[in-house]
């Protein structure tokens, strides 16, 4: 096996000791090999091998998530750059960061919960997913700082001038008017002196060691789900292979439409069997009234009153499996069009 990338990693386990690691990256044959040598134990070297297979960009998915769980650990890279990405961030990032961190240290829960139910609420009655009105980054910013006024609102990084208006008064008469005393005062300036560097920087790091999670996860599940089309299985058995809802399921269908892959072969057998007619008629409201919306192609071919005994999932389901057929003719037909 040739290796083609390694770097040495240090950490500082007390006062006195400090413990050494390797990372490294193979290849031989086209088959990526990517490993952990750790030197804490002189007798014991044995490489732990993190991934052994053909794919490049599954490797280095797993190479960032697996590095940076160790650097949340501790260690530290000899040479700097190694998750082969842009390292830098601005500095105003770096102090809402810096914000973030704190308010997951030090919030106060109970306002938080208050916050938790005041959206629930508010998303029951807008008919709007909860992350929409507030996330839960926000509501810790807000329980924990505890803005009193407009003024002291929008100096929370995800506080905008229309998230204000449109909710600044509810959440200010839980902030303000909860009775907890505030050790600090607006502006935020003081929030950098009262972080230690060394623990803000793991966790850095464990943010990322989350965000690599996700995109290996998303990445495997790519995967099953090209193999599982390939193999013919249906939306229920590629649900179950995958782990995930039908909902998330058909979002992953969608994006590998859009990057060029064919997914005609799950269409074809999940429209097997809605009838040819009713397919006309969603293509044709299609064209009538567009595909950005999928609410109206359903009142137009169905009528506003219409339900459904298990209700409309499966009817929303065959309409988005059929405006990928619909974009795909659009696209191809605007790429001929381009071309004369």
């Amino acid at each position: 096996m040739q290796i083609v990338f390694m770097n040495r990693l240090s950490k500082n386990a007390s006062s006195d000791q400090e413990l050494f690691a390797q990372l490294w990256i193979g290849e031989e044959e086209g088959v990526w090999s990517l490993g952990w040598k750790d030197f804490s134990n002189a007798e014991d070297t044995v490489d732990n091998v993190w991934y052994e297979g053909g794919s490049w960009s599954e490797m280095l998915c797993v190479y960032r998530h697996e590095l940076a769980v160790k650097m949340g650990e501790g260690y530290r890279p000899l040479i700097e750059g190694i998750f082969h990405e842009e390292e830098s961030l601005p500095n105003r990032n770096i102090e809402h960061l810096k914000l973030q961190y704190y308010s997951e240290q030090h919030g106060n829960e109970k306002i938080y919960e208050e916050l938790c139910a005041w959206r629930r609420g508010r998303s029951s009655s807008e008919r709007k997913a909860p992350y929409i009105l507030a996330s839960n980054r926000l509501l810790r910013l807000l329980s924990t700082f505890l803005p009193h006024t407009p003024e002291e609102l929008l100096q929370l990084p995800g506080v905008g001038e229309g998230k204000a208006t449109q909710y600044g008064a509810d959440w200010l008469a839980i902030t303000a008017g909860a009775g907890a005393p505030r050790e600090h005062l607006f502006p935020l300036s003081w929030v950098h002196k009262e972080i230690d560097d060394e623990s803000f920087v793991s966790w850095l790091y464990k943010q990322k060691e989350l965000k690599y999670k996700k995109q290996l996860e998303r990445l495997r599940m790519r995967r099953l789900l090209l193999q599982g089309i390939e193999c013919g299985l249906d939306m229920e058995q590629l649900k179950e292979e995958c782990g995930v809802s039908r909902r998330d399921l058909l979002e992953a269908v969608e994006e590998l439409e859009k990057d060029g892959y064919s997914v005609e072969k799950l269409i074809v057998q999940e429209l097997g069997r809605m009838p040819q007619n009713e397919q006309e008629e969603v293509w044709n409201a299609y064209v009538e009234l567009g595909d950005v919306f999928l609410k109206p192609i359903l009142y137009k071919v169905y009528g506003n009153e219409f339900t459904a005994p298990g209700g409309l999932d499966l009817y929303y389901e065959r309409l988005r499996l059929i405006r990928i057929r619909f974009r795909r003719e659009f696209t191809d037909v605007s790429a001929i069009a381009a071309n004369y």
